[in-house]
């Protein structure tokens, strides 16, 4: 359940509120003309959060129908709604999503211990959820307690998944492998964790059979590698396996070997040398990984690798070559095998011509991310792309609809020309790495790239604008953005009415994040209205103040109005500002540098 929708049905407009039982005047609710269990299976056929959340709203058979029906939940803000309130609500979860900090957290722009904790939720979830099967959380602090929490008091438990989250250690997921006896899923990703050892791989139990999914790519200790083969070996329905940069070639032809029907791999370090047996053997076992649909890892790989991995590529539809700094031939040479992919992520190490190959050799593609292969903010770097490589993809992928593009320079022709080629995009990320950067060819701002986009990407629901932009870009999107969801925004904008253009127009906006930009209190307080229907509001190094953010709180009681406050601060700037709508009110484990208006 998404919370920033209402989650009451609505009812029939009476003149009395309270007639008596012999009032000629309905007092009845809308109700449903079916019988309760034709409803509860048209509803269990339902996949969508947005429609399920509608079929909620039409009377009251369908609240109750979708109320006992709903099994999973998606919660974008762990502040929104309290475990209290979720489980009287919804009594039959069995699976729960729940997202913590913001979104620039990634960016250390949230301080440490800012909150998040899923502690409290999952105590009440050992009350009332007893069946939970599924925990997928992302940006959360997870201790080690939680995890031993969590593997006690579900015996139903089968999936976690745990993504940008911290708090946690190696310790806590030898929790989860000793006592999840159901385990299919153990998905861990891009996490701030205590790697202490490799131990708990070795802790699932010896006739542990139900895994599909492991994910530990991004851990750093050695895993017992025999503990793994026996482990693969038995679970003859694990179709992902993503290992870590500490697994050598041969391990992984072993494993190769053992589970031919995986879907997706994530390989470790491509460096070690091979005899030209072990190479053979090696392509071989790719050769007979005819399921595989996503390939990623490719730690420290080079060129030379490369051949062994052709044989799988015919069937992949996703390659993550994001921890590869391939050069252009590489790319090229191994794209010519990959004639259905619909999703390819990059570092800019592959350069324009790169990115040529791809637009020679993928019109499949759907999704492009193309990102830094060093520090963004650099002032020598001698590779990486331009318009040119972003120019050569749009003309030969046609169903491109999603891009984050990392670069250091970028025109208006440019942009307008790739949606024009595109014009299908629903997310459209474009990051201009030098702060403030002009179209490098006029001189000119960046205005009307972003213009193009809005104008001609009517599907758009995500965008992250950045370069030299004056408040025209934004009154371009608040006219013309009538589909955005979330919207992006770093060193950019003129004034206050850049910001004001947007929350008077983009009907639909529902997360806006905006840092270093000249916005202020008029522009905070344009709008009271929109944020009503928006998830969340981010801004940091802006020109709000204390007073702005007050009137705020105090104009709409509804939302949580949090100020993060820093050392030296002279208590008339609000540094980092935080708004978001809650059915809970205040979060009540605010930290001290969170103020809470």
């Amino acid at each position: 359940m998404d919370f920033s929708l209402p989650t009451e049905p609505m009812n029939h407009k009476r003149k009395n509120p309270d007639p008596s039982p012999d009032s000629d005047e309905s007092t009845t609710q809308l109700s449903s003309p079916f019988p309760d269990e034709v409803l509860e299976r048209v509803l269990s056929l339902l996949n969508s959060r947005k429609d399920r959340n509608s079929v909620s709203l039409v009377c009251k058979d369908w609240y109750d129908a979708e109320r006992w029906s709903r099994t999973h939940v998606f919660i974008g803000n762990c502040y929104s709604v309290s475990p209290e309130i979720l489980t009287r609500r919804f009594p039959n979860i069995r699976s729960v999503t729940l997202k913590g900090k913001p979104r620039f957290s990634d960016f250390d722009l949230v301080p440490p211990k800012w909150g998040a904790y899923v502690h409290s939720w999952l105590l009440v979830f050992a009350t009332k959820y007893h069946f939970l099967e599924e925990l997928r959380l992302k940006r959360m602090t997870v201790s080690d307690e939680s995890l031993k929490l969590l593997a006690f008091s579900f015996p139903n438990f089968k999936a976690l998944s745990l993504l940008s989250c911290d708090g946690f250690s190696t310790d806590g997921l030898a929790s989860i492998t000793t006592h999840c006896k159901n385990l299919t899923e153990l998905d861990i990703q891009e996490n701030d964790i205590d790697d202490k050892s490799g131990k708990w791989l070795s802790c699932f139990p010896e006739n542990f059979m139900s895994l599909e999914v492991l994910n530990f790519a991004n851990l750093n200790s050695d895993v017992n590698f025999e503990a793994l083969e026996r482990l693969v070996s038995r679970c003859k329905s694990l179709i992902v396996l993503k290992v870590n940069e500490n697994m050598t070639l041969e391990q992984l032809h072993r494993l190769l070997v053992l589970a031919p029907h995986l879907r997706e791999l994530g390989t470790g370090s491509l460096l070690q040398e091979l005899t030209p047996r072990q190479h053979s053997e090696l392509k071989s076992a790719f050769n007979n990984c005819k399921n595989l649909n996503m390939l990623s890892g490719f730690y420290e790989v080079t060129s030379i690798f490369l051949p062994v991995l052709y044989p799988a590529c015919t069937s992949l539809t996703f390659l993550n070559l994001s921890y590869a700094a391939l050069r252009s031939d590489g790319l090229s040479n191994l794209l010519v095998h990959c004639p259905l992919l619909q999703r390819l992520w990059v570092l800019d190490s592959v350069e324009d011509e790169g990115l040529e190959a791809v637009g020679s050799n993928c019109p499949l593609l759907e999704e492009l991310r193309v990102f830094p292969a060093s520090d963004p903010f650099e002032d020598e770097i001698l590779h990486g792309v331009t318009e040119a490589g972003f120019l050569a993809v749009s003309y030969g992928c046609k169903k491109l609809h999603y891009v984050l593009y990392f670069c250091r320079q970028m025109t208006n022709a440019a942009v307008a020309t790739i949606v024009q080629n595109c014009p299908d995009f629903t997310h459209f990320r474009l990051c201009i790495m030098n702060p403030r950067q002009p179209d490098y060819q006029t001189n000119e701002p960046m205005d009307e790239a972003f213009g193009a986009v809005v104008k001609t990407c009517t599907k758009l629901r995500r965008l992250a604008v950045s370069g030299l932009l004056t408040d025209l870009t934004f009154e371009y999107i608040g006219k013309y953005a009538n589909n955005l969801e979330t919207l992006s925004v770093a060193f950019a904008g003129s004034s206050d009415r850049g910001m004001e253009c947007v929350l008077k127009g983009c009907p639909k906006l529902r997360k806006l994040e905006i840092r270093d930009c000249p916005f202020g209190n008029a522009a905070l307080l344009s709008s009271f209205r929109k944020y009503e229907s928006m998830r969340s509001l981010w801004m940091s190094g802006c020109k709000v103040t204390m007073d702005g953010c007050r009137l705020l709180a105090q104009e709409m009681p509804r939302l949580n109005v949090e100020v993060i406050r820093e050392c030296g601060n002279d208590g008339f700037q609000a540094d980092k500002l935080y708004v978001y709508r809650s059915v809970a009110g205040p979060r009540k484990d605010a930290p001290s540098f969170v103020l809470t208006l």
